[in-house]
């Protein structure tokens, strides 16, 4: 058995859990997410204050589905009381970043802005780094879904992808940024 997915999940105080047939939804103090789960392999109930997910057969995709399935629905109860957040640091001369209505312009170093459309339910914002000894950015994207928030900051990322010379690009502010030596004269 999928030592993820036999655990079960508690459900905190303002939250409410419902599943109708093949649908979990998750309420909470930060709004709601509903998540569709593949009832010929998973199912899942609410039971003295915490929801199960249980397989329904021994195959091996049910087998591969249940800590996934599992941890899906931890992560939809987990975001409704506290948000998701990823922080993106964008390092560059010149490069600048704001939110404008629904909106995320970049200007990192292309002849034109990229922006970037906030999917509902995705916040995002703009301040100054924590670094000291050079000028960085910082957008902070968060929301109540940790897959939104994931794919939003991934397709922010890519925009720039950091370069090993001197480290401009946008990274996450927790990924280590392996830097490279640059070229030396011939004399020693």
């Amino acid at each position: 058995m999928s030592r993820v997915g036999r655990l079960p999940i508690a459900i905190p105080e303002k939250v409410s859990v419902t599943v109708n047939g093949n649908v979990v939804e998750v309420k909470g103090p930060n709004g709601q997410l509903s998540q569709k789960i593949e009832s010929k392999l998973i199912s899942a109930k609410v039971e003295n204050g915490h929801v199960l997910v249980e397989r329904v057969g021994d195959t091996g995709e049910a087998k591969a589905a249940h800590g996934l399935y599992r941890q899906l629905v931890a992560n939809m109860v987990k975001g409704v009381v506290t948000p998701f957040t990823k922080t993106l640091v964008i390092a560059g001369v010149g490069y600048r970043a704001a939110v404008q209505g629904n909106k995320l312009v970049l200007n990192i170093g292309y002849s034109h802005p990229v922006e970037f459309v906030l999917p509902e339910g995705v916040k995002a914002e703009a301040k100054e780094g924590d670094d000291k000894d050079k000028k960085t950015l910082q957008v902070v994207v968060s929301g109540i879904s940790k897959e939104a928030v994931g794919q939003f900051a991934a397709k922010v990322k890519a925009a720039r992808p950091v370069e090993p010379y001197h480290g401009y690009g946008i990274h996450y502010s927790d990924e280590v940024v392996i830097r490279k030596e640059g070229k030396t004269s011939g004399k020693k």
